[in-house]
């Protein structure tokens, strides 16, 4: 299932969790949230589930995989298609991609990937990459911010007090 989430400025406050942890409008991310609400109410509907073991796969891997930079189509060559996509299928917009298994109990996981150009860019569009470059894994239901586990890049464009980034 693809969801579109519109560009909203000045966001609600499930995009603000994410303003100091990633750059961008975090419209896709923010959803990524509200998908996990859906499915404990049982509303959530998905185009593929994991089993148990594909999932537990993915989960024992994220730490190290996400060791070095990767990009939307390293994630989908490593774990299928997503259960769910926030965001556009086009190459040159950010998106988030959910897995999830069958057992509510199981938590998401959520690939975060951003497409966007440099901080010192004169101008943010077109953006730099051909794809968007993996950020973040987000799973648990742990504190918010250590939920998260950064690629090296996602870590270097993660934001810090008086930065803006596109």
């Amino acid at each position: 299932m693809v969801v579109a989430i519109p560009d909203r400025r000045g966001g609600a406050a499930p995009s603000g969790a994410f303003r100091s942890l990633l750059p961008g409008d975090h419209g896709h991310e923010a959803a990524s949230l509200y998908a996990e609400f859906a499915r404990r109410a049982g509303w959530l509907e998905v185009d593929r589930v994991l089993d148990a073991e594909a999932y537990a796969s993915m989960r024992g891997r994220i730490a190290e995989w996400v060791r070095q930079d990767r990009g939307w189509a390293d994630v989908v060559a490593a774990f299928g298609p997503p259960s769910i996509l926030f965001g556009s299928t086009n190459p040159l917009y950010g998106k988030t991609l959910g897995y999830l298994t069958a057992r509510a109990e199981d938590p998401m996981v959520f690939f975060h990937l951003w497409n966007g150009t440099a901080p010192e860019a004169a101008s943010s569009w077109p953006p730099d990459h051909d794809e968007p470059l993996l950020l973040a894994v987000r799973c648990g239901m742990e504190r918010f911010a250590d939920t998260f586990t950064c690629t090296p890049h996602g870590q270097a464009l993660r934001p810090t007090p008086g930065r803006e980034l596109p």
